[in-house]
């Protein structure tokens, strides 16, 4: 594996089709490199990966780490619905420091104030990314996108009302079993 601040530098220096690097460049990208250094390091070992599709215009976009919004960041700014919702359930299944979270598309598809879907060519581009966050870990892939992508169960997105069975797809998989004690 490689370090986390190689990933990161990796990351900030590649061109994901026509998607916006928020690592790469602006007064603000030293910030974000930083700050997915330092989650990736409180997360190295999370025996768990929930993969999203991408980074949101009001999460990672702005806040530099996948579901997180950077009101959850620093308390000032932008709050973005799915990012409540994962880090809320996360919390209430004891799952926070156990769990790693991740995008298909680690860049923003989109505007400044929209979301679109990842291209084809964008989840290929990415795929080294995505490869090295879940080598080694269960995977839980969040929506439909990121099911298609990955070998991995699949839990329902909780955005446009689907908080409620995001969480039970979680608990369904955590009545499993093992789901979370190591390496799949």
């Amino acid at each position: 594996m490689v370090t986390r601040e190689a990933f990161v530098a990796t990351l900030a220096a590649c061109r994901i089709g026509d998607t916006f690097n928020q690592y790469a460049g602006g007064p603000r990208a030293p910030t974000l490199r930083a700050r997915l250094v330092e989650y990736l390091e409180s997360r190295w070992d999370a025996p768990l990966v929930l993969v999203g599709e991408a980074a949101g215009f009001r999460g990672a976009r702005v806040s530099g780490i996948p579901f997180t919004s950077e009101r959850q960041v620093t308390g000032i700014g932008p709050a973005e619905a799915t990012a409540t919702v994962v880090h809320r359930v996360l919390a209430e299944l004891a799952l926070a420091e156990r769990v790693l979270l991740w995008n298909v598309v680690p860049t923003h598809p989109g505007t400044a104030c929209t979301n679109r879907r990842p291209t084809r060519t964008e989840t290929e581009a990415a795929a080294p990314f995505l490869d090295e966050l879940t080598r080694g870990r269960r995977t839980i892939a969040v929506g439909r996108l990121a099911a298609g992508r990955l070998d991995a169960p699949y839990v329902r997105h909780p955005s446009h009302g689907g908080a409620a069975a995001f969480r039970a797809g979680l608990v369904e998989w955590l009545d499993r079993g093992d789901f979370v004690s190591g390496p799949a």
